[in-house]
């Protein structure tokens, strides 16, 4: 779960930068984040979390 709300932190400061230097549009940030809201509701959200589960412990192996 940490790492979860960890990731949604991230994202979201990112969108906000993306947004705030004008590079990304106010349509297109809730096209993308209405994108990963129904991404999230099919099959494909646990191979997605394992893969960033998975990424998130071979950087801390480093």
């Amino acid at each position: 779960m940490a790492i979860t709300v960890s990731l949604v932190a991230l994202f979201g400061l990112v969108l906000f930068f993306l947004l705030r230097s004008k590079t990304l549009g106010y349509g297109f940030a809730l096209i993308a984040a209405g994108f990963g809201f129904f991404l999230a509701s099919t099959g494909a959200a646990t191979p997605i979390n394992q893969l960033t589960d998975s990424v998130i412990q071979a950087v801390s192996n480093l």
